[in-house]
Order: C-alpha cells, then structure tokens, then sequence
C-alpha cells in the first residue's frame, strides 16, 4: 500500500519537477539570462526531506531503531524549511531580464508550489512516523511545532544566508545568531514577525492540504 502511494507521489512530483525545469530552461533560452536558473537547485533541495521520510516508510527495520529514526529526524529538520523557501524567491520576481514579468511569476510559483508539495507530503509521512507514539492531539502539536522552526529556519535562510549544511560548517556562528535573537526577541522585530508570518501562512496552507486530503479519502 505505501509502496503504491510513493510510487505515485513520486511519479507526479516528478511530472511537476520536470515541467518547472522546463519553464526555467524556455526563459534561459530565449532571454540569455541565467536569472532563475538557481530555482532548480533550490527545489533540488526541497525534494531531500520528502527523500528522508520515504526511505524511512519504506523501510520497517530502520523504525525500529529509535538511533536511527532519530539522526534521520534529526537530518529531516534541518532540510525541511528548504522546501516552502521557495516562496521567499518570490523576492526576485524584479530580477526578470528580458522576461515578461507574468512569465517569471507562473516560473516563481510552479517551483514554489512544488517544493511545498514535497514538504507538506514528507510533513505527512513524519506524522505517520510519529503516529503509533502519539495521539492526534499531541501529533498535530508536533506539525504546527514543527511548522514554527520551518518558519525560523526560512528567516535564518532568507536573511540571514545560512544553509542547511551551514550547521556543520559553521555551528557557532548560527547558534550565536539563533541565541542573540532568542535573548532579545523585542531587539529583532524583523525576526519575528517574518516567523510569526510564515508560520501562520504555512499552517494555513499545510491544514488546508491535509483537510483536503481527508475528504478525499472519505470520498474514495
């Protein structure tokens, strides 16, 4: 049954990662510019989480080691905020060349909604993961939990510049930038009020989708 399903998810995610690879190689083409170019890798890196959580459904042995499951939670965290930052990207919809602008904006939001299917879909599986230890109150607790660190991640990503692997490279410098803005939230305004922004956005998108995917099972 969850092969099934993730031999579909996989297969459309697919279908969708090839057509935004489509549009962004079309404007290359006919503008010359390598402007949005970039938007492959980034959705490159949205793909890594739902990548995670796949081979952990896929693979029973490996939730039985709670080591295991943990690193791989663990790497799942410090990846997932790369698949809504696609919507930050939005910031470069000026940077459009010899572009129309209403062609770089459907180029923008087909990666940025495709990066969100991979991270509402691997959210998803992480609930599955979680599911035989906690009931569903706690279990959606832990989504919007999980959703607000996304939103702070996006702010460390977008304004701060970190990357995902910035943690192993450089642990001091982000956990001095994440201790400075916690000690002294009111001297950070920005930090928090993107946060609190993007978390609120997400979760409104995420329960959107999960409503939407309940009702598509009681109709089936």
């Amino acid at each position: 049954m969850i092969k099934t399903q993730k031999f579909k998810e996989a297969s459309f995610l697919a279908l969708l990662t090839l057509l935004c690879f489509s549009l962004s190689i079309i404007r290359h083409y006919y503008t010359d510019s390598r402007v949005f170019l970039f938007l492959n890798w980034n959705l490159f890196l949205a793909g890594i989480p739902w990548l995670l959580s796949t081979i952990a459904l896929l693979l029973p042995k490996l939730q039985k080691s709670a080591l295991a499951i943990s690193l791989l939670l663990m790497i799942w965290l410090l990846f997932f905020p790369n698949a809504p930052y696609i919507l930050t990207d939005l910031f470069h919809l000026r940077l459009r060349g010899n572009a129309p602008i209403w062609y770089d904006l459907v180029l923008i939001l087909s990666f940025a909604w495709t990066g969100l299917l991979f991270g509402f879909l691997s959210l998803r599986d992480i609930e599955r993961l979680l599911a035989p230890k906690l009931n569903v109150y706690w279990l959606a607790i832990s989504s919007i939990s999980l959703l607000f660190l996304t939103s702070f991640g996006i702010y460390l990503g977008r304004f701060l510049r970190w990357n995902s692997w910035d943690i192993l490279e450089s642990p001091t410098a982000i956990l001095h930038d994440i201790g400075v803005r916690c000690m002294y939230p009111l001297e950070h305004p920005t930090t928090w009020g993107m946060t609190i922004l993007m978390w609120i956005l997400l979760n409104m998108m995420y329960w959107s989708f999960r409503f939407m995917s309940v009702e598509k099972q009681g109709v089936s």
